[in-house]
């Protein structure tokens, strides 16, 4: 599928970490691109099929993001659900974007393999610009990260490689039939990672790890609803078990060059700010 031929893809979760990244790539090559959000025209909701069809008119191709997490109770039935209609409308080539160690994100990507498109697994960790673009951005201007994540080692990704990658996929060839697993290129342990950002901001900065149900009570204390407190704390307990501790090389395989390093990446985060207590 050359650039000409490619047609328009639509990008669920287009205003994520992930999926606003792939729209602002796909756009800087004059792409059509079609933002999936509840607020995009038309409106995208996984959780109203209605809004399905309607966002899928004229694609051909799909960055599926299922939003809150692929590794989210329910995922997998709305993620298959949602390829068979996409194939049903005319839809070529489908890039998922799945939980790297999570049952359900397996079952998603075994349900995206069946639908019969062109389709590319992009399997990810633990984002790097959760510190800096979600709920842990006031833990960090707190000074005290905690987490049920214990001291095991997870390959921070970047959602810069994530994206590089996904929309790699999205308009080449020579990715249908490939599971891309991405990470850093080094291990760390949230101790590791909050002190790389103490350093970096000059702060006095602490990791604590908290089980499961102490982080999903802190969840909904800071307003996240409990519909998605409670999951978020189960999967984050299931997949901090020790199983993701492995580098991949997934970033290599699919664009040719070393992923980037959660050190580059604190850097140009503390450079704007965004860690600067009130």
């Amino acid at each position: 599928m050359t650039q000409t031929q490619h047609g328009r893809t639509l990008v669920l979760a287009g205003t994520g970490k992930t999926g606003r990244r792939v729209v602002a790539k796909l756009r800087s090559r004059e792409l059509p691109v079609r933002v999936g959000s509840r607020r995009g025209t038309p409106p995208f909701d996984w959780h109203d099929q209605t809004t399905w069809e309607p966002a899928l008119h004229g694609v051909r191709s799909v960055y599926v993001a299922y939003h809150p997490d692929a590794g989210f109770p329910g995922a997998a039935q709305a993620v298959g659900s949602f390829s068979d209609l996409a194939v049903r409308c005319g839809v070529q080539r489908l890039v998922l974007l799945a939980d790297r160690g999570a049952a359900e994100a397996e079952r998603c990507e075994q349900a995206v393999r069946a639908c019969g498109a062109e389709w590319t697994i992009v399997r990810t960790g633990f984002i790097s610009q959760n510190f800096s673009e979600d709920v842990l951005t006031d833990a960090i201007k707190a000074g005290v990260v905690a987490l049920p994540a214990g001291d095991v080692a997870e390959p921070f990704t970047d959602a810069e490689d994530i994206a590089d990658v996904a929309a790699a996929a999205l308009i080449e060839e020579g990715h249908t039939g490939e599971t891309y697993e991405v990470t850093g290129p080094r291990l760390l342990t949230f101790t590791d990672a909050v002190a790389e950002i103490a350093r970096q901001t000059g702060r006095t900065i602490r990791y604590v790890p908290v089980g499961k149900e102490q982080f999903a009570t802190t969840l909904t204390e800071h307003g996240t609803p409990q519909r998605l407190a409670r999951p978020l704390a189960d999967l984050m307990a299931e997949v901090f078990d020790g199983r993701r501790a492995h580098l991949a090389d997934g970033v290599h395989r699919a664009l040719g060059r070393a992923p980037r390093d959660f050190t580059d990446y604190v850097r140009d985060a503390a450079r704007t700010g965004v860690w600067t207590s009130a």
